[in-house]
């Protein structure tokens, strides 16, 4: 599993969540919502520490990650995001992994 984050993501994060230089930002499994991955669960985002890692990034001093306990949802998936300039926001799109 590749984890992909563009720059513009990492700023807006910065600027959103008011984060410093070497913060650290889960992407997380979560029950219910809506665009997901997998029918019923959707992707959480938290400024958090990591506990055990699985896939992460560090873009624009930010150290972007998951959890080994939330890979299952990712299984033969990359997931990038990416700004939607419309929208103003990221944008989470996964890819099969060939």
């Amino acid at each position: 599993m590749k984890l992909q984050v563009s720059k513009e993501v990492a700023k807006w994060y910065k600027d959103e969540l008011d984060l410093e230089n070497n913060s650290r930002i889960r992407f997380y499994v979560r029950y219910g919502g809506v665009g997901g991955n997998l029918p019923g669960f959707s992707l959480g985002v938290a400024k958090q520490e990591p506990e055990n890692i699985h896939t992460s990034i560090n873009v624009e001093e930010i150290t972007f990650f998951i959890e080994s306990k939330d890979a299952w949802y990712f299984e033969d998936q990359d997931l990038k995001v990416q700004m939607n300039n419309k929208l103003s926001e990221p944008v989470f799109k996964y890819t099969t992994v060939k």
